[in-house]
C-alpha cells in the first residue's frame, strides 16, 4: 500500500525551529517504501526478515530525503544499553553495539530504529550538535537519555539548548506489564509510581513509556517534547512488536527517525 510514494516523514514543530539553522530531521512512517507483506512499506530494519536489498533501497530513499549519500545514513546496532557514542565519519557495515548516536559533524545522518520503543533526536542548533536515540524501558531506565546529553556536551552543546523530542511510540493504553515490571521501576525511584495504572488484568498495570522518557529528559534540563504517536494503534501508519507479538506475526519492521546536520 505504501511502495508507490515517497517518505513522508512526521516532524516537530520545535525541531523545525532549529531547522532555520541547519537541522534537518524526520520521524519517517511506513510511507514510500518498497517492502510487502509484514513488512509493507518503508522498513529499515536490517535485523527483520526481510529481504536484504529491499531494506537497503527502503534506506536509500530515507537518505535521499535526508539529503545525504547511504552510507551517511548511520544506525548502531540497538541493544536496550545506556551507550551513546560520538562518531565523526561513517562506519560502513560494522555497526557498533549501542543505543544512541551524537555528532557535530555536516552531512552525517543519525538514525534510531524502533517499533514500540522510542525515538529521540536531539539538536542544540546553537552549538551546531545533534543526536539520535532508541529508548525501550531498558535504554530509559538506566541512563540512555542522560548518557545522550553528556556526551553532546562533550561537543560543546549546552543542556538548556537542547531541543530533544520523542516520536511514534507505544502509548500507556497499549503497553500493559507484569508486577515484576512495575516492582523494577519503583524500586528504582518510588516516584515512578506515577507512570503506571492499573490495567483490566489483575496485578498488571498499564505504563506510560512516553510520559516517563520525556520527564527524565526534561529532569535532565533539556527542552523536551512528543509527537504523541502510538505505534501499536497506528498500524497504517507504524511497524509495531507489540501488535505483531500479540497477533502471533512471525515477524515485524521497524521505522527510523532521523536527524542531520546541513551545510549553512
Amino acid at each position: 500500500m505504501h511502495e508507490n510514494t515517497r517518505p513522508e516523514p512526521l516532524r516537530s514543530p520545535l525541531l523545525d525551529r532549529a531547522g532555520e539553522n541547519g537541522v534537518a530531521h524526520g520521524f519517517f512512517t511506513r510511507a514510500g517504501g518498497v517492502s510487502t507483506g509484514l513488512y509493507d512499506g518503508l522498513n529499515v530494519g536490517y535485523g527483520s526478515s526481510d529481504e536484504r536489498e529491499t531494506v537497503t533501497e527502503n534506506r536509500r530513499r530515507v537518505a535521499e530525503w535526508l539529503g545525504v549519500a547511504p552510507d551517511n545514513l548511520l544506525t548502531v546496532h540497538q541493544v536496550h544499553s545506556p551507550h551513546a557514542i560520538i562518531v565523526d565519519e561513517a562506519f560502513g557495515s560494522e555497526r557498533p553495539q549501542a543505543d544512541a548516536l551524537v555528532t557535530n559533524r555536516l552531512g552525517l545522518a543519525l538514525g534510531a530504529l524502533a517499533a514500540d520503543c522510542g525515538p529521540i533526536l536531539f539538536a542544540d542548533d546553537t552549538a551546531r550538535v545533534i543526536a539520535a536515540a532508541h529508548a525501550g524501558w531498558k535504554g530509559a531506565l538506566t541512563g540512555i537519555l542522560e548518557n545522550t546529553i553528556a556526551a553532546m556536551e562533550l561537543l560543546g552543546a549546552e543542556r538548556e539548548n537542547i531541543t530533544a523530542v520523542l516520536g511514534p511510540s507505544i502509548s500507556q493504553a497499549n503497553y500493559e506489564v507484569g508486577p515484576e515490571f512495575v516492582e523494577r521501576f519503583v524500586n528504582h525511584n518510588p516516584a515512578n509510581q506515577i507512570w503506571f495504572r492499573a490495567s483490566d488484568k489483575p496485578g498488571h498495570a498499564l505504563f506510560d513509556l512516553n510520559g516517563y522518557t520525556v520527564a527524565r529528559l526534561t529532569a535532565a534540563g533539556v527542552n523536551a517534547a512528543q509527537l504523541g504517536r502510538c505505534t501499536y494503534e497506528e498500524e497504517e501508519h507504524f511497524y509495531s512488536y507489540r501488535r505483531a507479538t500479540h497477533r502471533g506475526e512471525a515477524d515485524y519492521g521497524r521505522q527510523i527517525s532521523a536527524i542531520v546536520l546541513e551545510d549553512i
